[in-house]
């Protein structure tokens, strides 16, 4: 597949700052219009405000990466894949980050490649190896075909290197937790996306931007919000907040903290999904550890109270795993947990009982996801019919609920798949002794 070439420069036809300094260079992708503008003055040596954010608004818009006054210092890109959807051709793409974000230990060099067909074939930019000492990124354009049957991309990204929640079907958590990423770093995947690879339809845009790669979001947030923040910067990405979701496996500290954030102006609209995952405490503890200190009922009475503008609802994941969460008195236990006060289904079903819950139905979506097998994962792939049978009990219940189509599978780059099996915290730690 042949891959497009960053945007050329542009001259300047006012009075030429001082170049902008290294730390600069590697930060600004991090940082706001206003953030960028008031480095430059501090340093006294990149020209006036209106000449920086005008350098600003090319970077992020025309993909303008290398002008003499603004140098930007981008994570290589080290390989891509893509698979074929019924919407379009899904496309995987890894980017190198060092192990270390202080720099206390420098990652060994890499080896550099060339193969064909990867992104770094006749772009000048460097395709690496894998290395222990030099960790990925992993983000995913994912092809959408909306009711005008135009087609558009959503860009799942990446907010940490592993992940410590621990799921047991998840690929990112078999890692553990390698380390989390910088704001800059999560925006070298937006603008690698938008300006580096090639899309598999360069006409459709970058439409929706879901924090749903390797990571618990709410476990980096400072860091997350600050790349919301780059991405809804109208000198910049300029994407609406509505257009940005944030995923979480159901940290009430973090779902509090980000509620009061959503309460604030311009950001009334920001999406949040809940990996909820299970119908009842037993099953969640066992595939999602979080779920021993945080659970279901605690859960959902922070969902009952998150801040709700212009007719948002909360989107409910709901992973389909064969044997685990996909019997018919599941899907039952799942509709009483969404129906709250309103649930009138049985007390039990097949000999298990229906756990009622006190409260309001949930302002929610069930976004089930059939589930995408992991590395030696003990469990395969729901079938159709299985898929089709819990949804319309759920249905049948009157249960707001969707099916999320498969993309990406046979490639790794579907939900729940992303991460390197090579690279674990564990081997992490040990190279750097």
């Amino acid at each position: 597949m042949p891959h497009e070439h960053p945007a050329s420069p542009t001259s300047t036809t006012t009075a030429s700052p001082a170049p902008a300094s290294p730390a600069l260079a590697s930060a600004v992708l991090g940082m706001t219009a206003d953030q960028y503008a008031d480095a430059c003055i501090a340093a006294g040596t990149h020209g006036a405000r209106p000449l920086a954010l005008e350098r600003y608004a090319n970077l992020f818009r025309r993909g303008i990466i290398d002008s003499p006054h603004l140098p930007v210092t981008l994570p290589p890109i080290v390989r891509t894949h893509t698979s074929e959807s019924p919407e379009g051709t899904v496309l995987k793409f890894t980017q190198s980050v060092p192990v270390t974000v202080d720099g206390t230990r420098a990652p060994r060099p890499t080896t550099l490649a060339s193969a064909p067909g990867e992104i770094g074939s006749g772009l000048g930019l460097p395709v690496l190896q894998p290395s222990i000492t030099s960790l990925e990124t992993e983000s995913v354009l994912i092809p959408m075909v909306g009711r005008k049957q135009m087609r558009s991309y959503t860009l799942c990204l990446s907010s940490q290197v592993g992940c410590a929640m621990g799921c047991g079907f998840c690929q990112t958590a078999q890692m553990g937790l390698v380390r989390s990423l910088t704001a800059a770093e999560i925006i070298s995947q937006y603008f690698a996306a938008a300006h580096l690879v090639t899309r598999p339809d360069p006409a459709a845009t970058i439409a929706n931007i879901v924090f749903m790669g390797m990571g618990e979001p709410l476990d980096n947030y400072d860091q997350v919000l600050q790349a919301v923040r780059v991405l809804t910067d109208r000198r910049g990405p300029s994407l609406a907040m509505n257009k940005i979701t944030i995923s979480t496996v159901g940290r009430l500290d973090g779902i509090a903290r980000l509620a009061e954030q959503v309460r604030h102006e311009g950001w009334h609209r920001l999406s949040l999904a809940i990996s909820l995952n299970a119908p009842n405490d037993a099953v969640r503890s066992q595939i999602m550890p979080i779920n021993r200190a945080m659970p279901m009922a605690d859960l959902r009475r922070a969902m009952t109270d998150w801040p709700f503008y212009c007719g948002k609802h909360l989107c409910i994941e709901y992973v389909l795993i064969p044997g685990i969460n996909d019997a018919p008195h599941h899907a039952e236990q799942l509709a009483a947990y969404y129906k709250g006060d309103d649930y009138d289904g049985p007390a039990e079903l097949d000999g298990h009982p229906i756990p009622r819950y006190a409260g309001p139905q949930l302002r929610g979506l069930i976004n089930i996801i059939p589930y995408n097998p992991r590395h030696n994962s003990p469990w395969l792939a729901p079938t159709e019919e299985a898929a089709e049978a819990f949804m319309d009990r759920l249905k049948a219940r009157t249960v707001y609920c969707k099916r999320r189509r498969t993309k990406g599978r046979d490639t790794m780059a579907a939900c729940g798949q992303l991460g390197n099996p090579e690279v674990t915290r564990k081997a992490v730690a040990a190279s750097l002794r």
